[in-house]
C-alpha cells in the first residue's frame, strides 16, 4: 500500500509489534477511529538523544488520567519505546509519534466494560530543524477566533478544531493562526504563542484552554538564564498587536519569530533581541544531550 507521505518500508511499532508502516493495520471499531478516543505526544530528537523526554512522558501520563484510560504500562515502557524507535529511526534526527486509544469495542459512547486492551501506536520520521534563513525570515501568521472544546489541556488525539484553523491558514498562504477566546490570546492551531513588550516576555496562563507546551517551561528557564523578565498572564488582543515582538514554539518549530500578522509587521518586522537571546539559549540546551 501506497502512503501518502509515508515511507512505506519504515517500522512502526504497533500492539506489541515492529511491522513495516504499510503492514500495520487497526480495526475499523477502534475508539481513536470512531469518537478519537485517544491521546499522544510527538518527541524530537536531536543525535538519537531524545528532547525533554521526562516532561513529554509526564504529560503523556497527565493525558492518560484525564481521559481516564489504564495502560497497565510503566513510564520507563513509554521511555524504552521512544528509545527504540529513535534507534530504528533511518535519520540521526527524528520525530517519535506515540498515539494511545481506549482500544477496539462495539460502537457505544461509554467505556467499554470491562475495559479492553488499549491500541499502542508509535513511528519515526525525519526531523528537519529549521535553517538559519528559515529562522531569520521568520513566519506569517494570521488571527483567528478559537473555536476548539473546552479541554485543550489534553493532548487529544481529537484534533478537528485544530486542523480546520491550520487549515484556514494554509488557504491564506500563512504559516499558522494566533487564536483568541473572548478577546485573550489563547495558542496557534499546533504551537505555543508568546509576546514580547517592553524587553518582557508574555505567556497566556496555564489553564484548561491551551495544551501546555513541552517548551512552555523550558522558555521560563531560558529566559531566566538570558535575563528576560518573564510573566504568565492573560494577554488582550490589543497587547498582541501592539506586541514589540512575537515568538512560536513548538517540537517542529522549535522557536521562531512571527514577522507578519495579518499583513501588518510585527515590530520592525525582523526578529527582535528577545528572540534573538531566546534562541541562543534555545541552541545551547539541545548541545546539552
Amino acid at each position: 500500500m501506497v502512503i501518502q507521505g509515508i515511507d512505506s518500508d519504515s517500522i512502526v511499532y504497533l500492539n506489541g509489534e515492529y511491522v513495516r508502516a504499510d503492514e500495520a493495520k487497526i480495526s475499523v471499531f477502534d475508539r481513536g477511529f470512531i469518537f478519537g478516543d485517544g491521546v499522544y505526544e510527538v518527541v524530537p530528537a536531536y543525535n538519537r538523544k531524545p528532547f525533554r523526554l521526562t516532561e513529554h512522558l509526564q504529560r503523556l501520563e497527565r493525558s492518560l488520567q484525564s481521559i481516564k484510560l489504564a495502560t497497565g504500562k510503566t513510564t520507563q515502557f513509554w521511555a524504552d519505546l521512544m528509545q527504540e524507535m529513535i534507534n530504528r529511526a533511518k535519520t540521526d534526527d527524528s520525530f517519535i509519534y506515540l498515539q494511545i486509544t481506549r482500544g477496539v469495542a462495539k460502537r457505544e459512547h461509554i467505556f467499554p466494560v470491562p475495559p479492553v486492551a488499549p491500541t499502542i501506536f508509535c513511528s519515526s520520521g525525519p526531523f528537519i530543524r529549521p535553517t538559519a534563513e528559515q529562522r531569520e525570515r521568520g513566519i506569517r501568521v494570521i488571527s483567528g477566533p478559537d473555536e476548539r472544546w473546552l479541554h485543550c489541556d489534553i493532548k487529544s488525539v481529537s484534533l478537528l478544531g485544530n486542523v480546520l484553523a491550520r487549515q484556514v491558514a494554509a488557504e491564506r498562504g500563512v504559516d499558522e493562526v494566533i487564536q483568541f477566546r473572548n478577546d485573550f490570546l489563547t495558542e496557534g492551531s499546533l504551537s505555543n504563542m508568546w509576546v514580547v513588550k517592553d524587553g518582557t516576555l508574555l505567556a497566556p496562563i496555564k489553564n484548561h484552554l491551551i495544551l501546555e507546551g513541552i517548551r512552555y517551561g523550558l522558555l521560563a528557564t531560558l529566559a531566566e538564564r538570558a535575563g528576560v523578565p518573564f510573566e504568565a498572564r492573560n494577554i488582550t488582543r490589543a497587547e498582541v498587536f501592539a506586541a514589540d515582538e512575537i515568538l512560536v514554539t513548538s517540537a517542529t518549530k522549535e522557536v521562531l519569530p512571527v514577522l507578519e500578522l495579518d499583513g501588518a509587521p510585527v515590530g520592525n518586522g525582523q526578529p527582535g533581541p528577545i528572540y534573538r537571546k531566546i534562541r541562543a539559549e534555545y541552541d545551547k540546551e539541545i548541545s546539552r544531550l
